[in-house]
């Protein structure tokens, strides 16, 4: 039962920050206007792909849990 309280924390404590930068990404100007975002505009079309907001936030999460797993 133990592992599960564990891993219930750490879902949770994922959560937060997702919902920290959800709330917060108006106030970071450059989260999802990286070099690498991928944006293509058309006359009655316009498709927007952040891959390196991805990319970069993909390896903070990573990170994260690494270092909660040590």
């Amino acid at each position: 039962m133990t592992e599960l309280g564990k891993m219930l924390m750490v879902v949770g404590g994922v959560l937060l920050v997702i919902g920290l930068l959800v709330t917060l990404g108006a106030k970071l100007p450059w989260l999802g206007r990286l070099p690498g975002d991928i944006y293509v505009q058309r006359d009655n079309f316009s498709f927007y792909f952040p891959l390196a907001t991805c990319l970069l936030l993909s390896a903070l999460l990573s990170l994260i849990l690494f270092l909660f797993r040590r």
